[in-house]
């Protein structure tokens, strides 16, 4: 797909990966529907990419399913067209199964800890790309919805709701490269590994070097390179149904 003049919107897309994707696919010439619940910050990133490319800014909760459909509406709206969705916005609430000391249950990871990450990471990419393939095929473009998965996919301590989360990103994106074909959409999932952001930054020192250690590359990923990433999907016609892991070789 030619990245110039092509609609791509981009879930969580104001900070982190998100921006990162954000700014080098509107580097490339292409339009950006910038979407993300954070408004003051939607409108400070979509301001920062004005010079570079037509943008908008929607706030949207993306597991709300009718704000998501007005949405699309909207985006259809102000652009015409769809040709890609960049289902980024994720959440992460780790904790572990069961917390015990001495055979006694301290903690345990609560429903709602559990449904909180689902609804934003399986429901919210779900309505996202539903949405947006029938956003590209009212508007009779070829298509390209690009899941966000995890290397955690594989299962991961503490990550039991997150885990399960991205692995089901990951499902999603193979049923749906089949699904879709014969409307010329394609679904790809991309998962990083370790990713120097905000979140990333917050963890304790001790941690991240040990995490850092068990890296073979011995760094974490930048957000600039799960961006080239998603570039090159876009850009190569014939990768579908697949998840393209961006880790520097780390395996859990």
């Amino acid at each position: 797909m030619n990245l110039n003049d092509s609609v791509v919107v981009v879930t969580g897309g104001a900070k982190g990966i998100g921006y990162a994707i954000c700014e080098m696919l509107a580097q490339a010439g292409a339009k950006i529907a910038m979407v993300d619940r954070d408004e003051a910050q939607l409108e400070q990133s979509a301001s920062n990419l004005s010079a570079l490319t037509e943008v908008q800014g929607y706030a949207v909760d993306i597991t709300d399913e009718g704000l998501v459909e007005d949405t699309f509406q909207y985006i259809l709206e102000d652009f015409k067209q769809v040709n890609v969705v960049i289902n980024n916005a994720g959440v992460l609430q780790d904790g572990l199964l069961l917390k015990l000391r001495e055979g006694k249950l301290i903690d345990k990871m609560s429903l709602q800890q559990f449904n909180a990450v689902m609804a934003v990471n399986v429901q919210g990419s779900f309505l996202c790309g539903r949405e947006g393939a029938l956003a590209m095929i009212a508007s009779q473009q070829t298509g390209l919805i690009i899941n966000m998965s995890s290397l955690a996919r594989h299962g991961n301590v503490g990550q039991t709701n997150y885990a399960a989360s991205k692995a089901a990103v990951a499902s999603m994106t193979v049923g749906w490269a089949k699904e879709l074909a014969r409307h010329q959409i394609r679904a790809v999932a991309i998962a990083p590994g370790v990713i120097d952001t905000e979140m990333t930054r917050r963890m304790p020192e001790k941690a991240m070097a040990n995490i850092q250690a068990a890296i073979p590359c011995q760094r974490l990923g930048q957000a600039s390179e799960i961006a080239q990433t998603v570039k090159f999907v876009i850009e190569n016609d014939y990768i579908n149904g697949r998840i393209i892991e961006v880790d520097g070789g780390l395996t859990f």
